[in-house]
């Protein structure tokens, strides 16, 4: 397990996949949200599930977030679209309702350039959101990301278009 502060990041179990998916999946606003694919009826049992951990490949590090403090599942935390040759990845996390507003995301946030950055030799990370995901982007900046820009309106977001951050932060820019 990566540990952080108040969260550590674990393989996938079989048990999580079903709280994951009826927490984070079957939500389909919020999943609309976090997800640039269309959302489409997927069974928590299913080979394709998003929360499976399978399917990646090289590509992608999926993770199970733990609260430390209760050994409790919080959530989901990924590193993805691995470019080995060019030394980047993105990263995304999505944490269950009960366990937002505690402060996990920034230690996610950090666990995962951690795992980015020392294990993988990573250059660059990069986090996408919607401009309106403040909880998001402060995150991302409280472990060092910077905002580079916006993109506009290229959401397709339930119904309507939205814009998007991109933070970035590099590998001497970050601190252990």
């Amino acid at each position: 397990m990566l540990r952080g502060e108040k969260v550590g990041l674990r393989a996938r179990h079989k048990d999580d996949v079903p709280v994951l998916q009826a927490e984070l999946y079957d939500d389909v606003v919020t999943r609309t949200r976090t997800d640039s694919r269309p959302w489409v009826p997927v069974p928590a049992d299913a080979e394709d599930s998003p929360f499976a951990g399978t399917g990646y490949g090289e590509a992608a590090a999926p993770f199970s977030v733990v609260e430390l403090g209760s050994g409790e599942l919080a959530g989901g935390a990924v590193l993805w679209g691995i470019d080995p040759h060019n030394r980047h990845a993105h990263l995304g996390l999505s944490l269950r309702p009960a366990f937002r507003g505690r402060g996990l995301a920034t230690d996610v946030v950090r666990v995962l350039c951690a795992y980015g950055f020392a294990v993988r030799g990573m250059r660059r990370l990069q986090v996408e959101t919607l401009a309106d995901n403040a909880p998001m982007i402060a995150a991302a900046q409280r472990a060092g990301f910077v905002v580079e820009g916006t993109l506009r309106r290229s959401a397709w977001v339930y119904g309507g278009f939205a814009d998007e951050v991109i933070l970035g932060l590099l590998a001497e820019e970050w601190t252990a």
